[in-house]
């Protein structure tokens, strides 16, 4: 299936799918244990995909961020990915696949208190993630999700033997969610659609954590956002480049938790539920927004200044959690 065509049936998949509503509501070490060399710079090729399952659950997969795990495998393929902070300042994605599932993701990593908030818009999704810590992991049992840790007796979590633990753990999707057949069900409350009026031009934007950054920079030739992070450009797994349609700076509250990680460092947690600012990145422009989310079961919707939705570019997005200024 050509890449356009793939974009736009995602996009239909998505925008209909958000029209459904639904009433649902320290890191520990994986199975098994070298350093990844450094992505050529070929272009992309194609792969074939296949469909999320019909009416099935969201896979959101807690994916490793530093420098060691890069460049990752299957982040272009997801639908939404949420770039979080976590401890001494870093930073640590999370996937979500609604209409496409890769053949890999990772290097997964651990779960933390604020993603059960955060995925409580979606309608009980699996979490695949490589453990939690044992406080956290009574708070995840009563979750409304599918929890899916790794495990010594998981055939769906695999080692790489290029790479070092803990960057090495790999998850595939089809292990977890046996055959696709169709679109699964999101509840982001995202809205599809021509750009609004107004904006302005905006040919890069970066959000900066303590000690992580991510930079996005508008491409007139690929109609994407190129994204790069800690200052160096963000590849695919074989080279290409991570390049969403729509980029969304969310600021939100940032406060400690009730966890620690082995070291001591108090994990961020990231309050996706309530109001607040919000600068929307598409066709290479900035448009200022309201995010609001009344409940965790709720979807996050962004409005522009007249109240009215704000139309995301069709593709995938990422929405990068920024504390207050």
């Amino acid at each position: 299936m050509r890449r356009g065509t793939r974009r736009r049936r995602r996009a239909a998949l998505l925008t209909a799918a958000v029209a459904v509503s639904l009433g649902a509501a320290g890191c520990t070490a994986g199975p098994g244990a070298k350093d990844d060399g450094r992505a050529s710079h070929a272009p992309r090729p194609e792969r074939t995909h296949s469909a999320a399952p019909a009416s099935g659950p969201v896979l959101a997969v807690k994916v490793d961020n530093v420098r060691a795990a890069r460049p990752q495998t299957g982040l272009e393929d997801a639908d939404v990915v949420y770039a979080e902070p976590v401890e001494a300042g870093l930073s640590r994605l999370m996937a979500v696949y609604a209409t496409e599932l890769p053949e890999s993701v990772g290097p997964v990593r651990s779960a933390r208190e604020s993603d059960l908030e955060l995925l409580g818009q979606f309608d009980r999704p699996v979490l695949a993630f490589s453990g939690a810590q044992s406080k956290l992991l009574p708070l995840i049992d009563k979750a409304p999700l599918r929890a899916e840790p790794a495990s010594e007796d998981s055939d769906a979590y695999v080692r790489a033997g290029d790479r070092q633990a803990p960057h090495n753990l790999y998850l595939r999707p089809d292990k977890l969610l046996g055959k696709p057949s169709g679109a699964a069900a999101l509840t982001t409350g995202f809205t599809y659609g021509k750009a609004p009026a107004g904006g302005r031009a905006e040919p890069s934007h970066t959000v900066r954590y303590p000690s992580a950054s991510f930079a996005f920079t508008w491409s007139e030739s690929r109609d994407r956002w190129l994204v790069s992070m800690d200052g160096s450009p963000a590849r695919t797994a074989d080279g290409g480049r991570l390049a969403p349609a729509t980029v969304v700076v969310q600021h939100v509250t940032v406060r400690e938790s009730d966890f620690r990680d082995f070291r001591g460092s108090n994990s961020p947690y990231v309050e996706s539920v309530g109001s607040g600012e919000a600068e929307v990145l598409r066709d290479g422009r900035a448009y200022d927004a309201t995010w609001k989310r009344g409940a965790a079961a709720d979807g996050t919707t962004f409005t522009t200044e007249d109240g009215k939705p704000l139309n995301f570019a069709e593709g995938q997005v990422w929405v990068v959690f920024a504390g207050h200024s």
